[in-house]
């Protein structure tokens, strides 16, 4: 037994008296058998754990219950049709002229047409339009609603936009802003 073949067969193969571990060597084979059998015993099978991911949802027009002021609605059409914001002031003379016009509908749509003649409105041409609808309705629809639009709008204004010859990207931005969710936020 000359042939040595580790630690642990030392022990087991009754060494002689100059040949038996010491006590520390005992005690760090202990060690190591302990921690070995705690690593390698039983475990408690791990059940798993399924999670939902949170998933942001882009506002539906029926969320939009609070009609727009006069001063809100002069800034984000100005700031939808030139992508620069508009100032104070000129939000304040623009909200007293029409408070002072008796019909809403009528100072809406006499602004949008204003707006639309000074340079500097921000509109594709007909031929972007019509090169990629799609694009153009999705696009309209986070620009004006501030949310992607569902299949069925999608459908219907492609096709609304296919079916008129005359259709131009000035008119689809004035029915967006002048549709009845245009008005709310």
């Amino acid at each position: 037994m000359n042939e040595k073949k580790g630690i642990l067969s030392d022990i087991f193969l009754q060494p002689t008296c100059e040949e038996r571990p010491d006590r520390t060597t005992l005690a760090a084979l202990a060690a190591i058998s302990a921690v070995a059998m705690c690593v390698t015993s039983c475990k408690k099978e791990q059940v798993g754990v399924y999670e939902l991911n949170e998933v942001p949802l882009v506002s539906t027009a029926a969320e939009k219950d609070k009609i727009k002021t006069n001063q809100q609605f002069v800034s984000i059409l100005y700031t939808n049709l030139f992508q620069t914001a508009l100032s104070g002031s000129e939000t304040f003379e623009l909200d007293q002229l029409f408070q002072s016009v008796g019909d809403l509908e009528i100072s809406k749509e006499v602004l949008i047409s204003n707006f639309f003649n000074q340079a500097g409105v921000q509109l594709p041409t007909v031929e972007e339009m019509n090169a990629d609808i799609e694009t153009f309705i999705t696009d309209t629809y986070k620009r004006f609603f501030v949310r992607l639009p569902n299949e069925a709008e999608k459908a219907w204004v492609r096709n609304f936009i296919q079916s008129n010859a005359y259709m131009t990207p000035e008119l689809v931005y004035f029915s967006f802003a002048m549709s009845n969710e245009y008005q709310f936020y």
